[in-house]
């Protein structure tokens, strides 16, 4: 867990752009994506500080849906970074593999439509295989949609596979 006294910079990036979590620390230039872009998104949206759990790749999805449920006992927004797969095309940093396509149609479905049996369906060791680091971040949305109950919404704003990567944003709503 990373609290608001947390900051970095982009440096590693490319760009010496720093953020923080809500503190005035000082940057580790080492700091883990997500946690960067929790912070810039926190600097954009106005919040005063936001707080960062990372999970290991490697998380088993139970443990996921736990915690998942242990965020929904809060009262907090929940923003979950994750990416798709990273050998869907010659573009990508890694050997194309057939299985990367349906994986990625999986998750983009899945976000779309608030399914969370097809983010539960996610399998760890596949994943890893195709570069999915963020399944087990994935594998928090069925918890919480689990532990509150409701209706949920769900909206795609972006799928896309640009340099062979794939990225999907995506937001969802309780709506009743």
């Amino acid at each position: 867990m990373l609290g608001p006294d947390t900051a970095g910079t982009f440096a590693g990036y490319g760009v010496d752009f720093p953020v923080t979590l809500g503190g005035a620390g000082t940057p580790d230039p080492k700091l883990p994506l997500p946690a960067l872009i929790a912070g810039l998104l926190r600097e954009q949206a106005g919040a005063l500080a936001v707080t960062t759990h990372l999970l290991a790749p490697d998380t088993p999805t139970g443990d996921c849906q736990r915690f998942g449920a242990e965020l929904a006992a809060g009262d907090v927004g929940l923003l979950v970074l994750a990416d798709g797969t990273n050998r869907s095309d010659e573009r990508s940093p890694y050997s194309p593999d057939e299985r990367a396509k349906p994986v990625d149609e999986q998750i983009r479905t899945a976000l779309a439509d608030v399914d969370t049996a097809a983010l539960f369906a996610l399998e760890p060791e596949p994943c890893a295989e195709l570069g999915v680091a963020g399944r087990a971040a994935l594998q928090v949305l069925p918890g919480v949609v689990e532990a509150t109950g409701g209706t949920w919404r769900g909206e795609l704003l972006y799928s896309a596979t640009p340099f062979g990567v794939t990225y999907h944003v995506a937001t969802w709503t309780r709506t009743a």
